[in-house]
Parts: C-alpha cells; sequence; structure tokens
C-alpha cells in the first residue's frame, strides 16, 4: 500500500509536466486566423488586380500615344532643305536704293557722258563754236538729269535681280508643295504650309522693290519735269520784267514830240 501510494505520488507529478508539454488546440482561434489570413489574400489579390489594370491602362495610352505621334508626328525631328535658302534671302539687304542716295549721287559729269551702251547719243562736257572755240557746258545744270538715269539704272538693277529671285523661289515653292503632297504626318504638312507662306511673301516682296525702284523713277522725273516747269515760267517772268523795264527806258530816252516841229525860216 505504501509503494502505490509512492508511486502515484511520483506519477502525477510526472503526468501534470508531460500534459504541459501537450499543444492546446482552441477551434475558435484557428477559425478566426483562417479568416484573418484569407481577407488578407483577398486584399493582396485586389491589390494585384488593380496594378494589372494600371500596367494595362498605361500600355493603352503609351500605344495611344505612339499612334499619334505616327499619325500627327514630331515636329523636332521634321527638318527642311528650303529654309536656309529661304532665311538667307529675308535676310539679305534688297538691291533698291532709296530716292534720296540717287538724288545725292547725281552727278552732271555722268549726264553728258552717258548714253547707255550706245542707245544714245552723248551730249559731251564741251563743245566747240562755227570760229573754232571750245566751250566747257556747265555740269551743275546737268545734275537733275544724272538723277534720272541713277533711277532708272537702279530700277533695272532691280529689276534684274528680281528676275533671278523670282525664280529661285518658285523653285523653291514647286518643292515645297511637292514635299506638301508627299508629307505622312501633320507635323510636316503644318511645318509646310508656314515655309509655303513664307516664300509666296518672299515672292511677293520681289514685286514691291520691283515697284519701289519704277515708283522713284517716276517721282524723280515728275520732280524734273516740274522743275522745267518753274524755269519756263520763271523766265517768262523775267523776261516780261526786262522787256517792260526796255520799253519804260526807251520812253524815258526817246520822248515823243507833242509839238508841231518848227522849221527855221530863211
Amino acid at each position: 500500500m505504501k509503494k502505490l501510494i509512492a508511486i502515484i505520488a511520483v506519477a502525477l507529478p510526472l503526468a501534470f509536466s508531460a500534459r504541459a508539454q501537450w499543444i492546446v488546440y482552441d477551434p475558435t482561434m484557428n477559425v478566426q486566423q483562417i479568416i484573418d489570413e484569407a481577407e488578407n489574400i483577398a486584399k493582396y489579390v485586389t491589390m494585384i488586380d488593380n496594378q494589372v489594370q494600371q500596367i494595362n491602362t498605361l500600355t493603352s495610352q503609351l500605344t495611344e500615344f505612339k499612334n499619334y505621334e505616327a499619325v500627327f508626328g514630331n515636329p523636332g525631328k521634321v527638318l527642311l532643305s528650303m529654309v536656309a535658302p529661304l532665311n538667307a534671302d529675308l535676310q539679305s539687304l534688297e538691291p533698291n536704293l532709296n530716292l534720296e542716295n540717287l538724288v545725292a549721287n547725281a552727278n552732271g559729269n555722268i549726264a553728258l557722258n552717258f548714253n547707255d551702251s550706245g542707245i544714245y547719243a552723248t551730249v559731251g562736257t564741251s563743245f566747240q563754236t562755227p570760229r573754232g572755240q571750245t566751250i566747257q557746258r556747265p555740269a551743275s545744270q546737268y545734275e537733275p538729269f544724272s538723277a534720272i538715269i541713277n533711277t532708272a539704272s537702279n530700277y533695272v538693277a532691280v529689276a534684274d535681280s528680281a528676275a533671278q529671285r523670282r525664280a529661285a523661289i518658285k523653285n523653291q515653292i514647286a518643292q515645297t508643295t511637292q514635299q506638301l503632297q508627299n508629307a505622312t504626318t501633320d507635323a510636316e504638312v503644318q511645318k509646310l504650309h508656314g515655309v509655303l507662306t513664307s516664300l509666296n511673301a518672299d515672292l511677293a516682296s520681289t514685286d514691291d522693290e520691283v515697284n519701289q525702284a519704277a515708283a522713284s523713277a517716276m517721282v524723280q522725273d515728275i520732280q524734273n519735269r516740274n522743275d522745267q516747269q518753274k524755269q519756263i515760267v520763271a523766265l517768262t517772268e523775267q523776261q516780261n520784267a526786262e522787256f517792260a523795264e526796255s520799253i519804260s527806258n526807251y520812253t524815258a530816252k526817246f520822248q515823243l514830240l507833242n509839238a508841231p516841229v518848227q522849221f527855221p525860216t530863211p
């Protein structure tokens, strides 16, 4: 009996010690953990799905942008060969001289020796009288004619330059029109339209230069004609005054007799 009690006394602590090492299973806690884990997995799946949708959206936007670029093009990559000569022509000095400079350069000797390559007769700076005396022509009186020669020569030079430039510009317009016909993107079309507008404006400016040169010649011719009429009026006025003065002097010098002539009697 004492042995049995002793064995039980020894076995009980061992039994309690062994029970303390066993895993305790709580069904409620385990189910809650499973639910929480499922919710976490669902949230993760939702996050992945959102990321996939964002990636698909970005991919669609990138595709759309590439399609846009294919249709409209990149303006920075559109290089046109006719832009450089167009800029050079627009920035070049006009060959036309203004009327003030043309008049300032008038020289009577030029008018006296001018024959336009033999078309006109040369007046010459001097002439001889029938008795062989050499008379020098006053060059200053021929400056108005030199002004007309200068403006006419300026018109010819501007017209020649304009004709050459017009041919070059029209050739560039033809090239631009052909490139516009073959353009594949909107950016290229817009740039070509801008260049075409500039070329047409440059072409019109050549006409304006020629018209300005012609206007300078017309204005100078009008001034010369006006001065000629002015000189005629002034000369006529002077001649009338001199004639009136001569008549007055003649009348004072040779008075008419107002009494009968008395002849001496023999």
